[in-house]
């Protein structure tokens, strides 16, 4: 066994940095990029001035291996999939999806999310987990949204649960087949497809118990993150001008409501000069009222994005000229933006009531709502008169928005601006999507290819502009996974990984078979973390094999168990790739997944100690 001389002062090294870095990813003081940069600066120091010889069968440690991880295929996968779920988002593409799963279950608002999720876990099992992961994070997304909660209480619960699916089969994973492969060559029967599923379902229920009752619970989204989820919930007046043509003419109203209004309330009603209160008893809209309507940002986007003629006359020119996008693509020129702006104090705005033709022609933008703190109006815009404070709710072409940090009258509030959804597009995003997934699941390429030619698809089809690609670039993703790679190297080249594990055997071989498998599972489930699974399978496969034979007892359970730890990969993000996938779209931090993860890693620990000694008839004493 590896000592502590002088000797192993890699290895030590390598395990000091590595603490460190979980140290500071946890406590969060500092920036994930700048703490994950030291990480890899450090361990390039280290092996440049203290260079580790080469060793037969062993990666060599320099500058070029401790860097490969930013080129490897795992980064231009995740980013691709990033841009491919922006561009469904972009489109609205997966709104249908949501209906749908809305209207199936309507028991519970619960029950929704609980049987997509569950519907997740199946999928995973027999499919790849990223495409399964990928397929339900807009569908829970905008589920989530429709039910009033954030995407932070559904997206790590999906990554969570999709790994737990895969654990029931021998396909569920590809580091299931990895492990099992290597096990076989080191002298163990061959693992059959189905052959751990009972002990594998069993903990699968066991976790999803957890991630379904009580992740969504614990899990708080970030500050930044919720002052967003704040300020989309917010309730905007719009005034809505009917013209000939316009789609809600002959609208009747039920029970003193507008049913077809779907998260719209109707405040007032203008009529010919007359106001027309709530409840409304069989009233149907004509040409020429004023509907005063109060909806949240996203419910307006959605649907002036789905048609432009409910603002009429006031829809901005996306033909207008833009004087510094002349390069721009007919996708990009065609694009709207929305944002909202603050009436600044010593505005000259203040006092006045507001015009919406006159508001347009000044700044180019339309006016499509105002949010007021103090109390919800119930007037037509000709009668508000603005006061300091106030929020307004824009939409306008790129030039047009860019413009309004010119307007000293008007301050332009941060993170909020926003493309409208371009929904006629839809099809074509659904259709790239879809072709996507079946060449990952099938086969047909690898799954990184298959990711970038769907993003590459999404942009030239017009689902979404570069810009919008570029933004959905995460750079926390790919300096995490880039940190990863160079720690698992490091580890493996200076046998930190075998000192642990030939640790383990040593100390608990006398204890009895189910003393040495619990070991071993909680130190897989703890490596797995920070090596890659598959890296963790392949070293510790052999290693249990030959634990069992020097003790005498069947060597299935402990490979099933090595199997079951190497998916508990739940306590940081960079242990499994839909853990990366979910941490941008749910805003989740590194310590996030510690604050959930620990506990379910524990929970499948203890549920799988207690259960192989019950099912496999093993001893915890020789």
């Amino acid at each position: 066994m590896v000592g502590f001389g002088i000797e192993n002062g890699h290895m030590w090294m390598t395990f000091a940095v590595i603490c460190a870095a979980v140290v500071l990813f946890a406590i969060d003081r500092i920036p994930l990029e700048l703490s994950a940069g030291l990480t890899v600066l450090a361990l390039l120091l280290l092996f440049y001035f203290f260079p580790l010889p080469a060793e037969a069968g062993k990666t060599e440690v320099n500058v070029t291996t401790l860097l490969a991880g930013f080129a490897n295929p795992v980064v231009f996968t995740i980013l691709s999939l990033l841009i491919v779920g922006q561009a469904l988002f972009q489109t609205g593409a997966i709104e249908k999806s949501t209906e749908i799963v809305t209207s199936l279950v309507k028991i519970a608002p619960a029950a929704a999310l609980g049987v997509t999720l569950l519907v997740a876990a199946t999928l995973s099992a027999f499919l790849n987990n990223t495409p399964v992961v990928v397929i339900f994070i807009p569908i829970l997304s905008a589920l989530a949204a429709r039910l009033g909660q954030t995407a932070a209480h559904v997206l790590m619960p999906l990554s969570f649960i999709t790994i737990l699916g895969g654990m029931t089969t021998l396909i569920g994973s590809s580091a299931n087949l990895i492990a099992t492969a290597v096990a076989e060559k080191a002298g163990a029967a061959p693992i059959g497809f189905f052959d751990f599923a009972v002990p594998g379902v069993f903990l699968a229920s066991v976790g999803a118990l957890y991630v379904l009752f009580v992740i969504p619970r614990i899990i708080k989204p970030s500050p930044a993150f919720s002052q967003a989820s704040g300020e989309r919930g917010k309730q905007f007046i719009a005034q809505i001008q009917l013209g000939e043509t316009h789609p809600w003419k002959g609208m009747r109203s039920t029970a003193g409501m507008f049913p077809n209004l779907k998260l719209m309330t109707v405040r007032l009603v203008q009529r010919r000069g007359r106001a027309i209160l709530p409840p409304f008893e069989d009233l149907e809209l004509q040409e020429g009222d004023v509907v005063m309507i109060a909806a949240t940002r996203r419910v307006l986007m959605n649907a002036i994005a789905r048609d432009r003629a409910l603002i009429g006359d006031l829809a901005p020119s996306v033909n207008a000229p833009e004087t510094d996008d002349t390069l721009q693509t007919p996708p990009e020129r065609e694009r709207l933006i929305m944002t909202e702006v603050v009436i600044a104090p010593g505005s000259q705005r203040i006092g006045f009531t507001v015009n919406p033709e006159r508001f347009k022609a000044d700044t180019g933008c339309t006016l499509l709502g105002i949010e007021r703190h103090s109390r919800m109006m119930r007037a037509p815009m000709n009668k508000i008169r603005l006061v300091a404070g106030d929020v307004l709710l824009l939409l306008g072409t790129p030039g047009a928005v860019r413009s309004l940090r010119n307007h000293r009258d008007l301050l332009l509030l941060a993170r909020s601006r926003a493309e409208l959804p371009v929904p006629h597009r839809a099809k074509s995003a659904i259709a790239i999507f879809l072709i996507m997934v079946l060449a990952a699941a099938t086969g047909i390429v690898p799954i990184a290819i298959a990711a970038m030619a769907g993003a590459i698809a999404m942009i030239l089809a017009g689902a979404l502009t570069l810009p919008q690609a570029a933004r959905a670039f995460d750079r926390k993703i790919f300096l995490l996974i880039g940190t990863a790679f160079a720690m698992a190297v490091s580890l493996e080249a200076t046998g930190g990984a075998q000192f642990l594990a030939h640790g383990v055997v040593e100390t608990f071989a006398d204890w009895g078979p189910a003393a040495l498998l619990s070991a071993l599972f909680l130190l897989t489930a703890i490596l797995t973390n920070f090596l890659s699974n598959h890296a963790t399978g392949a070293l510790f496969a052999p290693i249990v094999v030959s634990a069992a034979n020097e003790i005498g007892v069947d060597p299935a359970p402990f490979i099933y168990g090595l199997i079951f730890a190497l998916n508990c990969s739940f306590a940081t993000p960079i242990a499994y790739q839909t853990n990366l996938i979910v941490m941008g779209p749910g805003h989740y931090r590194f310590r996030d997944f510690m604050f959930a993860g620990i506990p379910l890693i524990l929970i499948i620990w203890v549920a799988y100690s207690l259960f192989a000694p019950f099912y496999f008839g093993m001893q915890w004493r020789p």
